[in-house]
């Protein structure tokens, strides 16, 4: 198959500019101060849950403060990932390092799910050892938690598309309601002296942070393995590229994702004999389809006339020429019939990016 560079001028309009891309050094400048903030906060919560669970002798608190020990590492991970994805794109990371959040999102998730494990262990330990609590001392220190805990979670809301927010909410939310729990089993247990509500607390906080945290590290494998975006469905993709007046066909329709916030695409385009022009102004008309339906902003679009590929191209693989022997097959047809009989035939192009 022969490949001809498309011109990259203004056919058919400039390319759309993604609907994702917009203010996006915005939204980053404000994610990395909330994250620093928020940083800053459990820190705070950290200093005083630790001081207050060993003034107490509250094993319940302690362990918060483990908790919570977790949450700073995440927040931190989370804000250095953020800064990582500012960076621009270079010749070593050509999509930039959007990568750099999603990784820092499985170590999230991962942090998350160990943690459900120290959780239940401790619970079980709780069943079998009930530990004295110091209630004054443990209510106030958790009050403190659920309400710095409450603003970071506020502080975050309407941002749930980025999975590292959606980590640093869950580890907030999931210390805020830990912190409840220590409160309300602090109080029973100076009411009726009836330790077991600590572990029985403790153990529904496992669940509620396992399942959340799951599905993170279920998403962000997804990502990291190229899947398509999530609620996507590429054949109402294809279907939107075939609509376009001039398309013959699409094969080759790949969308996966780079982050949890950008989406790209490559497709191959068949469509029938056009100048150069006109070819381009089909391909302007596929992106524009795709970015307003769809979102997505990083597409590739070759356009491909029906033709047998060249000797020449003989060593390229099958991938890269997928119609390569129904072409073929056209030519051996083609060849059986009569000359007075033939309808020409389309000569094989493809118009990259």
């Amino acid at each position: 198959m022969k490949h001809l560079d498309a011109p990259r001028r203004e056919a058919g309009g400039a390319k759309p500019t993604p609907p994702e891309s917009h203010a996006s050094e915005h939204l980053d400048s404000i994610l990395s101060g909330r994250l620093r903030q928020a940083l800053l906060l459990t820190g705070i919560i950290l200093v005083v849950e630790l001081v207050g669970g060993i003034l107490s002798g509250s094993l319940a608190l302690m362990s918060d403060a483990g908790h919570v020990t977790t949450d700073v590492l995440a927040l931190g991970l989370a804000w250095y990932a953020v800064e990582q994805t500012k960076r621009p794109a270079d010749e070593a990371r050509t999509f930039g390092y959007h990568r750099a959040g999603i990784l820092a999102a499985t170590a999230n998730g991962a942090t998350l799910i160990v943690l459900v494990f120290v959780i239940a262990y401790e619970a079980v330990q709780r069943f079998a050892h009930p530990q004295p609590v110091q209630g004054a001392i443990v209510i106030v220190s958790a009050l403190v938690g659920v309400a710095v805990n409450g603003y970071i979670a506020f502080n975050f809301r309407g941002r749930g598309s980025n999975l590292n927010v959606r980590a640093a909410v869950l580890h907030a939310v999931g210390d805020m309601i830990a912190s409840i729990g220590v409160i309300i089993a602090g109080a029973i247990i100076l009411l009726t002296g009836w330790t077991f509500i600590d572990p029985i607390v403790s153990i529904f906080i496992a669940a509620l942070i396992g399942w959340n945290a799951f599905r993170i590290v279920l998403e962000t494998v997804n990502i990291l393995l190229e899947g398509t975006p999530r609620g996507l469905d590429v054949m109402a993709v294809r279907n939107a590229i075939t609509s376009v007046d001039g398309v013959l066909s699409a094969h080759d329709v790949h969308v996966w994702c780079i982050s949890s916030e950008h989406t790209a695409m490559s497709c191959h385009v068949v469509v029938g004999e056009h100048p150069l022009a006109a070819a381009e102004h089909i391909m302007r008309a596929v992106e524009g389809t795709i970015c307003e339906r769809f979102g997505i902003g990083h597409t590739t679009v070759q356009l491909e006339y029906l033709e047998p590929c060249s000797g020449d191209a003989d060593h390229l693989s099958e991938h890269n020429h997928p119609h390569r022997k129904l072409a073929q097959l056209a030519l051996s047809e083609r060849r059986r019939t009569p000359l007075s009989r033939r309808r020409p035939q389309p000569a094989t192009s493809a118009a990259t990016k």
